[in-house]
């Protein structure tokens, strides 16, 4: 299970990102899942149940705590570890499995950089958002802002969001590196800022997010 990155967050907190290279079996040896967490698993397709293992895995590697919290779902679909007051959220993309945790809400999310992203961009970049993005790099752009606004979407956590209309991402420029921009989600009464980060790993695009 090579870990890719693993770093942490402000105020307190920490994300990380690992290739899976385990089958299920590994995991179900490892894991002692609780009557719910079995459950939930036996409703997923393969791909998904591997998925599923892995980021549950993961998660309770970063706890550092011997004894594994259930983790479970809310009536929004929203993950939660039973008897824990931090916040997570996790991601999924190839083989790729990431998860952050922290003591406020927060939503992580990892993409392949893809081509496709420039046809399906009209669905999620406002146009105001459109003036910062320069002609070169469009697509890492795209994907910055597609992974932000997916981040706030999963901190948020309530659905029902739509990503040009409720949420707004603020000017950048991409940083392979890794760099941190600002958005926020208004919709009807609710109105909470984001502090956002983004890097670029082995052509994967990180984005996390934690409420301001």
């Amino acid at each position: 299970m090579p870990l890719i990155v693993h770093s942490n967050i402000l105020p307190q907190g920490q994300y990380a990102i690992w290739q899976t290279r385990e089958t299920d079996d590994f995991f179900l040896s490892v894991l002692d899942l609780y009557p719910q967490e079995s459950y939930e698993l036996q409703m997923l397709k393969s791909k998904k149940k591997s998925e599923w293992l892995s980021s549950r895995y993961l998660l309770h590697q970063l706890s550092g705590r011997t004894l594994r919290g259930a983790c479970l779902k809310d009536p929004y679909g929203k993950p939660y570890l039973q008897g824990s007051d931090h916040f997570i959220s996790v991601s999924h993309t190839l083989d790729f499995t990431a998860v952050i945790a922290g003591p406020i809400p927060v939503g992580i999310d990892i993409q392949c950089v893809v081509e496709k992203i420039q046809r399906i961009s009209p669905k999620f970049v406002r146009e105001d958002e459109l003036l910062f993005i320069p002609e070169m790099n469009r697509i890492l752009f795209f994907h910055a802002i597609w992974g932000a606004k997916e981040s706030m979407y999963k901190a948020y956590g309530k659905k029902e969001l739509d990503f040009k209309n409720h949420m707004k991402i603020s000017p950048f420029v991409f940083d392979p590196q890794g760099f941190y921009f600002d958005g926020e989600i208004k919709k009807n009464d609710f109105f909470r800022k984001y502090r956002l980060f983004c890097s670029l790993t082995s052509n994967i695009i990180l984005v996390y997010a934690t409420e301001q």
